[in-house]
Order: structure tokens, then sequence, then C-alpha cells
């Protein structure tokens, strides 16, 4: 399969690259915020759900990274940033419009009840796969509360 590369410039194309980057896990410390360049970064294992339906045996993931730019303030709630290795669990990306004007709060919500919090200007978004690919048996699995 080749690698993807995605851009969001809009809600719509947010929640293209939401549905792929679901379930993707990551380390604090592969998390990165850029204020001179108002860029925040993550380097994440994706779960490659495009070919999960494809009848094959196992699953897959691939090294990826996410960038959100024109990013005015980063706020996070429920992760200890002293621990860079710490792992968590990527669940989905939304963005809440603040007002007329294309700025507003791009989310990044986590297992646990853990968020990241981007305040932007605008939707620029841009995911990519960086290569190393790999087999995993585990499909990620959502219980009903």
């Amino acid at each position: 399969m080749a690698d993807l590369k995605l851009l969001a410039l809009d809600q719509d194309d947010l929640g293209i690259i939401s549905a792929h980057m679901q379930d993707s896990v990551f380390r604090v410390g592969e998390l990165s915020y850029d204020a001179r360049h108002r860029q925040f970064t993550a380097v994440v294992n994706r779960f490659v759900w495009e070919e999960a339906d494809r009848g094959r045996k196992g699953y897959e993931r691939r090294r990826s990274v996410i960038s959100f730019k024109r990013v005015e303030a980063v706020r996070s709630m429920g992760i200890n940033r002293q621990d860079a290795e710490g792992v968590y669990c990527l669940l989905a990306i939304r963005f809440e419009q603040k007002g007329e004007g294309p700025d507003g709060t791009i989310e990044l919500t986590l297992a646990g009840g853990a968020a990241i919090s981007l305040d932007v200007e605008c939707i620029e978004v841009q995911m990519l796969d960086t290569g190393g690919a790999w087999a995993t048996e585990r499909l990620p699995a959502h219980p009903a509360d």
C-alpha cells in the first residue's frame, strides 16, 4: 500500500484525517510544539484502518506524522507531560469554531478522558505516513459503555 499524505483545510477534511488517525498511539516525548513557527506535531504509530477490512489475516500499523499549523496555544488535560514514555491513544480529532471567522479550537480526544486542545487561527493540518510499517494481530476495540 502507498503511504498516505493528507491535508485538511476545513472541517470535512479534518474528519477524514480523524478517521485515518483513530487508534493511533504515541508517547508524550513524540509531541512537540514550536511556538515560534506556531506548529504542533505528533509522531504516532497509526492503525491502518483503510486496510483492516480487506479480508487479510492480521492488521498493520505505520509510522506517521501529523502537523497542526497556525497554532496559537496548546493545552492538555489528563496527560503527564513529565513522563516522556507515557503512551496515549488518539480517538478523534474535532474542530470547534469560535465565531464567524475561521479560528477555533482543534481537540484531540484521547482514551482515558485525556485531551489536547489547540487554539488555531484556522484549520491547516497535514498527515503523512513516513514509512516503518509492521504487522499486528490486534484490532483496536471500543467497548460500549
